[in-house]
């Protein structure tokens, strides 16, 4: 009973990863799209006067942050939406068959969890980071007077959409910190996994010893009797 309610919570789990890998999934895909492929996180830029006569100012990007820090992070992102409904699948079906993983196949969830929790930190503090490096830029430092949420009201003009870069990235961060701690009690659940199977198999090793003891010891008192009796 204890290890189907283990499987259980792993199955509940795993499927919260795949919600809340969805939920960072689009909005970064959406954001891809609005800024035809360019990344905005760690994005640097100032504010500047149009020309000397007009005090109109239009903000001018330095340099565009690295296409591969938003490549990665989708990446990682549909990588943890396909292993957790592969895993949810996986499991549902040994708990509705009553089977089990092997001891082999717990440690192997065990280091592919603890993986992607790793993966997944990596990815949300590379979001947070440079999102805030991003709105720092626009809103230089704080110094402005709009914020950067209402700065996504504002077309910046740079020749995308930026109506939407605010809430986009605030769903991204949510879904991958709170994917982040899904599968760090993922890893948790795996390791408690392991740990069960091992304190099993040390029991199964002892009660074959004792087992041996027994038999030996009977097949020893019968040995005694009938030398006793010759």
């Amino acid at each position: 009973m204890a290890l189907d309610n283990l499987i259980f919570g792993q199955c509940i789990l795993y499927f919260l990863a795949f919600v809340f890998g969805f939920i960072a999934v689009v909005p970064l895909s959406e954001n891809a799209e609005d800024f035809g492929g360019k990344c905005l996180l760690f994005t640097r830029g100032m504010w500047q006067n149009e020309n000397i006569t007009v005090s109109k100012q239009r903000f001018i990007v330095e340099e565009w942050g690295t296409e591969s820090s938003c490549s990665f992070i989708t990446f990682v992102g549909i990588s943890s939406l396909i292993l957790s409904a592969v895993q949810a699948w996986r499991l549902l079906f040994f708990l509705c068959k009553g089977h089990d993983d092997s001891i082999f196949n717990a440690f192997l969830n065990l280091l592919i969890s603890s993986v992607v929790v790793f993966t997944v930190f990596l990815s949300s503090t590379i979001v947070s980071v440079g999102f805030n490096m991003w709105c720092d830029s626009v809103t230089e430092g704080g110094t402005m007077p709009s914020s950067c949420e209402d700065l996504q009201d504002t077309d910046l003009e740079l020749g995308l959409d930026n109506s939407a870069f605010y809430d986009q990235f605030a769903i991204a961060q949510f879904g991958l910190w709170a994917a982040w701690l899904t599968w760090l009690g993922i890893a948790v659940m795996a390791f408690l996994k392991v740990y069960h199977n091992y304190r099993e198999e040390d029991l199964l090793d002892s009660l074959i010893h004792e087992k041996d003891l027994l038999l030996s010891r009977s097949s020893r008192r019968n040995s005694h009797l009938k030398s006793g009796l010759v």
